[in-house]
């Protein structure tokens, strides 16, 4: 049996949490790999709504949950989660939650250099979500970060935030913020660490045993392809890799581990705060592509900007995301349109590309070209079957894989679990 990675093949927001789910229910071990609190998943079991931000979601189906070294974790927010759900009836206990040893932290510091930053760049906001995951990455990168396993080590807690606090209330001085006290940080982390410290496991070595055990695991990825640091509409990005092939080093894997590769994507395209948007609709079709998708993001509660479906950002992610088929999710928001359309290509100062330049300038002057399709009056609404879809429906994701250059192996056509077509089977490949 194939191991299984979950990607965004957008922007983030495709509904990555009912395939998620779907999929936990089939694996032993859930595995986030990358990013911090700043995304969620939205799972809705029986007539329970759990919104998750850094808990894996294996843990609301009973499976082991792994929080790999490539996350960033707040652990504030981490134990704010954990309470939430647990008033939900959702157990989750040092058995059923591993956090691996060399995890870095976020700390308040974190957060107020974020929003400071982001208040100074006026009218250039990348739109962060202000919760401190850039600078907490940039701490790891430039090893002056407090990574969970230094919570059970007093005198290196005691030098690393020296060296912290000095980097850090640097830069909130010269941004007119409020500095941190060495005092104050320390005895946050003395308040917390035996709550977080419960659940630090040697999780590289956990997971190789749970391979060697023949077990299933899921490797859970927050954001999408297009967020991604390195290959998305820089700046205007997450501070992480989000593409498939970081599940190994963001878990502590060989790279071989993600197995199957499954990119999620919507029917259409969103986008949640600033930056580029080839395909974004300014007129009524977009207003009703959000209401219908109740586009609001899971964790901020912004709206999110919506368009056609841009099957050159899909293309691109396919490609560098590594992704070997497509979730393709809420065709149903699509019913009843006279006409649809895909953005099968670019206009940049007269040319037409077939690509999405790295130039954020250039990104900024990209006229979508549009291929324009029929719609469908029949409801796709709960389709368990291709059988039960139009015609013209079928013919919409058809084109979407010619153009993506993957197969869509599996389409969702409602919020519900069970509402789902399944073509091939991801952990089967």
């Amino acid at each position: 049996m194939s191991n299984v990675t979950v990607i965004g093949a957008q922007w983030g927001d495709e509904g990555k949490g009912k395939i998620v789910d779907w999929l936990a229910s089939r694996a032993d071990v859930v595995v986030r790999f990358q990013g911090g609190h700043n995304a969620g998943h939205t799972l809705v079991v029986g007539n329970q709504v759990y919104k998750l931000s850094l808990l894996p979601s294996g843990l609301v189906r009973g499976k082991l949950g792994v929080i790999g070294n490539g996350v960033v974790v707040d652990p504030e927010a981490l134990l704010a989660e954990i309470g939430r759900v647990t008033e939900k009836g959702l157990t989750v206990s040092p058995d059923t939650l591993k956090i691996a040893e060399n995890v870095p932290l976020i700390l308040p510091l974190h957060g107020a250099l974020d929003r400071a930053r982001e208040a100074a760049r006026g009218d250039r906001k990348i739109g962060t979500t202000g919760r401190g995951i850039g600078p907490a990455y940039e701490d790891k990168v430039a090893r002056r970060a407090i990574r969970l396993c230094d919570l059970a080590e007093p005198e290196t807690l005691d030098w690393k935030l020296d060296e912290l606090l000095l980097h850090h209330n640097t830069l909130l001085a010269g941004l007119g913020a409020e500095t941190f006290k060495k005092a104050d940080l320390l005895q946050f982390l003395n308040d917390i660490s035996s709550h977080v410290l419960a659940y630090m496991a040697p999780v590289a070595d956990l997971l190789e045993e749970q391979r060697k055990a023949g077990k299933r695991i899921l490797f859970e990825g927050a954001q999408a392809v297009m967020l991604d640091v390195d290959h998305g509409t820089y700046p205007f990005v997450t501070s992480s890799n989000t593409v498939a092939s970081n599940a190994g080093t963001g878990s502590g894997m060989a790279p071989s581990a993600g197995g199957f590769v499954l990119g999620i994507a919507k029917a259409y395209t969103t986008r949640v705060g600033e930056g580029p948007f080839p395909s974004e609709l300014h007129d009524d079709t977009g207003r009703t592509l959000g209401e219908r998708g109740h586009e609001f993001g899971t964790v901020t509660g912004r709206p999110r900007r919506c368009g056609w479906f841009d099957a050159v950002l899909v293309r691109h992610a396919v490609r560098v995301g590594g992704i070997d088929g497509l979730a393709l999710t809420k065709l149903d928001v699509l019913d009843g349109l006279d006409e649809i359309q895909i953005c099968v290509g670019y206009e940049l100062d007269g040319e037409i590309i077939g690509r999405f330049p790295a130039g954020p300038a250039a990104q900024t002057r990209l006229k979508p070209v549009f291929e324009k399709l029929d719609g469908w009056k029949e409801s796709t609404c709960g389709a368990r079957s291709w059988a039960e879809l139009p015609a013209q429906a079928i013919k919409y994701v058809r084109r979407i894989e010619e153009l993506v250059g993957a197969p869509v192996t599996l389409l969702s056509t409602s919020p519900e679990r069970d509402d789902t077509i399944l073509m091939r089977d991801p952990f089967d490949s």
